[in-house]
C-alpha cells in the first residue's frame, strides 16, 4: 500500500473510531490501538507532508455533535493534546520545546491527572451559568446545560464564597471534565443489580450517556461530578498568568479542582508525580488513564504555538495498559458492512483494571496465525480504559496438548457463501452481497451522520425491517409504505411519520454524501468529494476507466481499482438504478448560477477560521467557482490560514504561495 493510500484508510478508520467514542460513546477498540493509529497517522502525515489535509483527524480534536441537542459554538478551540507513552517520550518533548524556549529559560511544570470522563465547557456571564456544552468537534458541541445544571458540584452563580471578595468577570469560560467516582458507580450498579436492571459498562460511558439524556431528571438521577482545570476565556478580570495560581483562583471562585494536582520545579519532579500515580493507579477513587503535565507560565506556553492541532505546552502522559492472563474459550466471527469477516475472542471471565473483561478482538486471521493462538490457550489480554481489549499473544509454556488451532473460515457462517480474499490484502470477505448480516452493518453506516444523515434510522430498526422482509439493499429505504411500517410492533403513527419525515429529508442530501454512502472501499467523504469534484457526477464516475479515475489529484491506484470495481457490478448498478429512482441527487451542484469569481484559482484551507467551519468554506470556494485541495504545491494560488495553521503555512511561505484570512477570502470572492 502506498502512502496516499496508507493515508486514506487510516483517516477513514480514525474518523469511525473518533465518532463511536466522542458521539456514540462505545469505542470498538482499545485506547492502545487508537493511539497506534493515530501515531501513524502523524507519522506519514510529517513524512508526506503534500498528502496533509484540512479534514484530517490530526487536525482536529474530536467527533461531530449529536443531532439531538442544540448547537453550541465554543468561543477558543476547545483542544486535546499531545500523548506520550513513556517518561523518555517527556524527556524527548522537553528537548523539543527546548529549542523554542528563550535563552536560559527553564520553565516549571504544573500536573494534573488525566481524568477519563467527559470534557465539558461552562459559560458564565455575570457571576450566573448561562450555558454547558460538550466538547463536540473542537468548534462546536452539543448544549446540554439542563443537564449539566443538575450536578451539585457546578456552581450556579460565581465566587461561590460571598464572603471571598472576589467580584464575577463580566464573561467566563471554564473547561473541565464530567465524572463518576468509582465507589457512586459501584453502587449504582448494585442498586440496578437488586432492582433486575443490565448493569453499566464503566463510569466514563456512563457519565457521558448521563450527560445527553434528553431528559434532565435522568442525568439529576445519576452520581455525577466535576473538576474544572482551565480558562477558555474571559472579561472583565485579569486573571494571574500561572495555570498553578488560575487553578487556585478557580477554587477560590467555587470551582471544584481536582485535589491531586502538583506543581513541579522541573521535569524530574515531573516523573517523580508521575511514577507515584502509577503506583497507586488502582488505589484512586475515579478512572485515570495518565497525567497531564502544563508549563507553568501561560505566556511562555502560549509562544510555543502548536503542531498541527496540540499545544506544544502541554503534554499528556499516559500510563501503560494493563494486563492480564486468562483462557481463550473459543472464537465468533462477526461480519462488517464491507463483508470482513472479523475473529473476536471469547474469554473466560477477568477482572482488569475494575472492569470483568470476556471478549477481546483478534484482529484477523493472519494475525492469529502469526502469534499461534489457539483456542484452551492461556494469553494475554491488554486493557488500557478500553471496552473492547485485545489479545497480546499466547503464554506457549502453559499449554498441556489439548489446544486447538483456529481455523480460518472458507465460508460465511451468516448466508454460508464463500469466503474470496483480496491480493495484497489480509481480510478475509464475504462477497454475498445479499449477506443478511452484511445488510445491517451497510444500512448503518449509509444512514449515519457523515453519510445520509437519517437520524430516525436506528440499527434496531434496520434489524426489525430485514427481518420482516421489507428492506433486501440500502434502497429499500426509499419505498418504505407507511401501511407496513404501522403494522408493525411498536411502530405508531408518530414514530412512522417521524422515520419517512427523515428517509424523505434525505433525498436532498449532496452527491457526495451519497457516494460516501455507497459504502465503496476507500472512499470517504474526503474521497467522494475529490472523485465529483473532479467528474461532476455518478454518473461520469461510473463511466471512467481506471486510468481516467486514478489521474484524479489525489486518488490512488488502490481506491481507483475500487471505485472502478464497484461501478461495474450489476448488482451496484441496479441498486443505483432504484436510487435513481428514489430521486436522491446524483449530480454535484456546488457551483452557482452567474459569475463565478473564484474560477480558475486553486485553494488549501488550514487552521480555525473565525466564523466558517473548513467545510463551509470549501463550499464558499466551490461556489464562487474555485478549487479546493488538500496539499499545497506549485499549483497552488491560496492558502486560506486560519488560528493554529501547521505545516501547510510553512509549505505556503516556502514555495511563495500567497496566504490569505477569511476576511481577505471573502473579499476576493467579492472584488473578482
Amino acid at each position: 500500500m502506498s502512502p496516499e493510500e496508507r493515508i486514506v484508510q487510516l483517516r477513514q478508520e480514525i474518523q469511525y473510531h473518533l465518532y463511536r467514542y466522542h458521539v456514540l460513546d462505545s469505542p470498538v477498540i482499545s485506547d492502545a490501538e487508537y493511539d497506534a493509529l493515530y501515531r501513524e497517522l502523524v507519522a506519514l502525515e510529517e513524512a508526506h507532508p503534500e498528502l496533509a489535509t484540512p479534514d484530517s483527524p490530526t487536525q482536529r480534536a474530536g467527533a461531530e455533535p449529536l443531532d439531538g441537542f442544540e448547537k453550541v459554538e465554543h468561543p477558543a478551540p476547545i483542544l486535546s493534546l499531545g500523548n506520550a507513552f513513556s517518561v523518555e517520550g517527556v524527556y524527548a518533548w522537553r528537548t523539543r520545546i527546548g529549542r523554542l524556549l528563550p535563552p536560559g529559560v527553564k520553565p516549571d511544570y504544573v500536573v494534573e491527572p488525566k481524568i477519563d470522563g467527559l470534557t465539558v465547557v461552562l459559560t458564565y456571564r455575570n457571576g450566573r451559568f448561562v450555558q454547558g456544552a460538550t466538547r463536540g468537534n473542537g468548534e462546536v458541541g452539543e448544549d446540554i446545560t439542563a443537564n449539566l445544571r443538575t450536578l451539585y458540584a457546578l456552581p450556579k452563580r460565581i465566587p461561590v464564597d460571598p464572603q471571598s471578595g472576589l467580584a464575577a468577570p463580566a464573561y467566563l469560560v471554564v473547561r473541565g471534565e464530567a465524572f463518576m467516582t468509582l465507589d457512586k458507580f459501584e453502587q449504582l450498579n448494585q442498586a440496578r443489580l437488586a432492582a433486575g436492571e443490565p448493569l453499566y459498562m464503566n463510569p466514563r460511558n456512563t457519565a457521558a450517556g448521563s450527560l445527553r439524556q434528553l431528559d434532565p431528571r435522568m442525568t439529576a438521577s445519576r452520581p455525577l461530578t466535576l473538576f474544572c482545570y482551565d480558562v477558555v476565556a474571559w472579561e472583565g478580570v485579569e486573571l494571574p498568568e500561572t495555570q498553578w495560581e488560575r487553578l487556585a483562583w478557580l477554587r477560590e471562585m467555587g470551582f471544584p479542582v481536582s485535589p491531586d494536582i502538583a506543581h513541579c520545579p522541573d521535569l524530574d519532579g515531573v516523573v517523580d508525580i508521575y511514577q507515584e500515580w502509577l503506583k497507586k493507579r488502582n488505589e484512586i477513587n475515579y478512572e485515570v488513564d495518565g497525567v497531564v503535565i502544563k508549563i507553568n507560565d501561560q505566556a511562555l506556553a502560549r509562544s510555543l504555538g502548536f503542531v498541527g492541532k496540540d499545544p506544544r505546552g502541554a503534554l499528556a502522559l499516559k500510563f501503560p495498559a494493563q494486563e492480564k492472563t486468562t483462557r481463550l474459550l473459543g472464537v465468533v466471527v462477526n461480519v462488517g458492512r464491507t463483508g470482513v469477516l472479523i475473529p473476536n475472542a471469547v474469554l473466560e471471565a477477568v477482572e482488569i483494571g475494575g472492569v470483568v473483561v470476556k471478549n477481546a478482538t483478534l484482529h484477523n486471521f493472519d494475525e492469529i496465525a502469526r502469534k499461534d493462538i489457539r483456542i484452551g490457550d492461556m494469553v494475554v489480554v491488554k486493557r488500557a480504559g478500553d471496552v473492547i481489549p485485545h489479545i497480546m499473544g499466547p503464554v506457549v509454556e502453559l499449554r498441556n496438548g489439548t489446544e486447538s488451532v483456529v481455523q480460518r473460515p472458507t465460508h460465511c457462517p451468516f448466508c454460508n457463501s464463500p469466503v474470496v480474499q483480496l491480493p495484497g490484502e489480509v481480510a478475509i470477505y464475504c462477497d454475498n452481497a445479499a449477506c443478511p448480516e452484511q445488510l445491517v452493518r451497510r444500512i448503518e453506516y449509509f444512514v449515519s451522520r457523515g453519510a445520509m444523515d437519517i437520524g430516525t434510522f436506528g440499527s434496531q430498526t434496520s434489524a426489525l425491517l430485514i427481518e420482516k422482509g421489507l428492506i433486501h439493499d440500502v434502497a429499500d429505504i426509499y419505498f418504505l409504505k407507511r401501511e407496513d411500517l404501522l403494522q408493525l410492533e411498536g411502530f405508531q403513527e408518530k414514530k412512522v411519520d417521524n422515520l419517512l419525515a427523515g428517509v424523505a429529508a434525505s433525498k436532498a442530501q449532496p452527491a457526495e454524501r451519497l457516494l460516501t454512502a455507497l459504502g465503496i472501499r476507500y472512499v470517504g467523504g474526503v474521497v467522494a468529494g475529490l472523485l465529483l469534484g473532479a467528474l461532476g457526477s455518478l454518473d461520469a464516475i461510473a463511466a471512467a476507466s481506471q486510468e481516467e479515475l486514478q489521474a484524479i489529484d489525489g486518488i490512488g491506484p488502490q481506491t481507483a481499482a475500487a471505485v472502478y470495481a464497484w461501478f461495474r457490478d450489476p448488482h451496484n448498478l441496479a441498486l443505483l438504478a432504484k436510487l435513481r429512482a428514489a430521486g436522491l441527487r446524483f449530480s454535484a451542484q456546488r457551483q452557482a448560477a452567474g459569475p463565478q469569481p473564484l474560477a480558475g484559482l486553486t485553494f488549501v484551507i488550514t487552521g480555525t477560521l473565525p466564523t466558517m467551519s473548513r467545510d463551509e468554506a470549501r463550499e464558499f470556494i466551490e461556489v464562487h467557482g474555485g478549487k479546493v485541495t488538500g496539499s499545497v504545491s506549485s499549483k497552488t494560488d491560496y492558502l486560506v490560514a486560519g488560528e493554529a495553521a501547521g505545516s501547510k503555512l510553512d509549505k505556503a511561505q516556502e514555495l511563495g504561495v500567497l496566504v490569505i484570512d477569511e476576511a481577505k477570502l471573502r473579499e476576493l470572492a467579492a472584488e473578482r
